[in-house]
Order: structure tokens, then sequence, then C-alpha cells
């Protein structure tokens, strides 16, 4: 089959190079327009392009989905299968193009965690699994039919990180299933409607970066989960002596205290948590306004607190 791969970063570049190496005909790409990014905001090209690029696949970078020339240009591939991989909706008279319709791979088992951030809230809602669906697209967004879904389990310790990577990889194994069961007709979409619960569907809208400031207040358990839920990016974050204090990653202690949630206690030496309404948060790796990241025995062998409430073991 003609195959047109539309994505954009890293998550996307395996399931692309899975394809290319299963022997699959991918005619052409289509990625976002190159952006200025970094010091001196030099053109940044996209993780998809770059691929695209070092394997002489052509590349359509459209500011606009309706634009007509990039309709006609896509159009002019002849594809008989699109596939999306972390890309932008897609108008119909894209979607719709192709013989054998627009197949999309998400990193969530649908229909829980539709949506731009399906990999960050499955952290911060405490799943102990989620996985990788490829479904056909339709007119609302990642609704439609499903064809393959696989799971992964996310252990306590695993980060958004560390789950991208492996739904990266799930993901990419699917669609290479996925697109050879297309070819063979050996398909049998399924609507999600006919897999929905009693209960309401679980979302994943676009995280902010106001939605990462930690409020202490609330149990160590979801405190804990929504930090390793929005690390490495965007980050949770609190304050430390006014200053802003992003935090990458914690452990955590469930233990009775009578210090006001917010807290800071220290030894000084390698030890550092935040007190919350049921125990403790055990900083382990931060980064504070102006310095560079670091692990928590580096960060206070060099630090000085200012505020004179910190709590000193």
């Amino acid at each position: 089959m003609r195959i047109i791969f539309m994505g954009t970063p890293e998550f996307a570049v395996a399931s692309l190079k899975a394809l290319i190496d299963a022997g699959e005909n991918v005619v052409a790409v289509v990625t976002v327009p190159d952006k200025p990014a970094g010091r001196g905001q030099k053109m940044h090209e996209s993780a998809v392009k770059v691929f695209a690029k070092e394997h002489q696949i052509p590349v359509l970078q459209p500011v606009k989905l309706r634009d007509p020339e990039f309709i006609a240009a896509l159009r002019s591939y002849q594809a008989d299968l699109q596939v999306v991989v972390a890309f932008r909706m897609l108008p119909e008279m894209v979607w719709d193009m192709p013989k054998h319709g627009t197949v999309n791979v998400h990193a969530s088992l649908l229909p829980n965690y539709r949506g731009a951030a399906p990999i960050n809230w499955a952290v911060i809602n405490g799943e102990k699994k989620s996985g990788v669906t490829t479904f056909l697209l339709q007119h609302e967004i990642d609704t439609g039919n499903i064809l393959f879904a696989d799971e992964v389990e996310i252990a306590d310790t695993d980060d958004a990180g560390i789950l991208h990577d492996k739904l990266m990889e799930k993901g990419a194994q699917l669609i290479v299933k996925t697109v050879d069961a297309i070819r063979n007709g050996d398909i049998n979409p399924v609507p999600q409607d006919d897999l929905l619960a009693a209960e309401d569907v679980k979302h994943a809208p676009k995280i902010f970066k106001e939605d990462g400031e930690i409020d202490w207040n609330k149990d160590t358990a979801s405190i804990y989960n929504k930090i390793r839920g929005l690390s490495p990016y965007p980050t949770a974050f609190t304050k430390l002596d006014n200053k802003g204090l992003k935090i990458f990653q914690t452990s955590k202690e469930i233990k009775a205290h009578d210090l006001i949630p917010g807290t800071y206690v220290t030894d000084g030496k390698n030890l550092l948590k935040v007190a919350t309404n049921d125990g403790y948060i055990h900083l382990l790796s931060i980064q504070i306004e102006g310095k560079k990241r670091m692990q928590i025995a580096d960060f206070l062998r060099g630090y000085r607190f200012e505020d004179p409430k910190i709590q000193n073991i």
C-alpha cells in the first residue's frame, strides 16, 4: 500500500521507523512547519522531518491543512492509507482522502483518556496500566472505531517520561500490525460506544504551566502522582525561599505529623522533604530558579536556606 505518514515528535518517529523497517511503502510525510527555537532562535525541524530527510522521504509542511495547494499535493501521492501519530486534528477532506481512510495511534486505552495529554493524566491519576490504541479517524477527536489495542503496566515509580518511552515502542509495534491487517482485510472495527462503561470516561485535556503548581494541603499519594505525571515536562513546581522550584523526582512517606502542609524539613546533607496533610514528599531531583537540575545531596551541599521556619533534623 502507498502510505502517507503524519506526525511531529520523537514519539511519532518510532512508528515511522517501524513502518520503514517492516518494508511498508511510505511515499510522503506530513509534519509541522519549521519553527525558531533555542538560543539565537534558529529554525528547528520536527523529529519526524529529520528522520524523513535521512530516509529520502518527501516532506510536506502545511501551515493550514485546508490550503488548496496542500490538498492538491496530498492527493497527488494517491495514498491508499494515512497513518497519524501525535499530529494535529485533521479536517475531513484530509482524513477521508485515502480509500482505506486514516488510522491514528493514540497513547491510551480508548475510550479512556481521549485528548492531548493521555500519558500525563494516566500517571497523575495513579493508573496501574495504560496502553496504545489504533483507530480509524472520524469527525470527533479520538472517537473513531477501534482496530487494535495493547496494554502496558505502569510501575509506581514510573514518571510520564518513562511511560512515554514504553508507549512509544508499543505503539510502533501496534501500527505495523494494524497496517498489515488493513492490507489483508483482516480488521473488525469496534465502535467506542460499545466499550463505554456505566461510569464516566476519563479525559486527558491539554496541560498548561499553571496546572503544575503543587497544593501541599492534598494527600501524599496524589501529590506524588502529580509530580511524576508532570515529569520531565512540563514539571510540577512550588516555592522555596520565594524562588521557583521545579520538582522532577520524589519518594513518598505516609506518616502522621503536626506540621503545617508545605513545611520543609531537612538534615542539611541528604534529606529535604515537604509536609503534606498525611505525610511527606521527599525531594530527590529538583531545579531551583536560576540554577540547573540537581540531585538533592548536591543541592543541599551548596544551598543556604533563607526561611527561618525551615525544620532542621
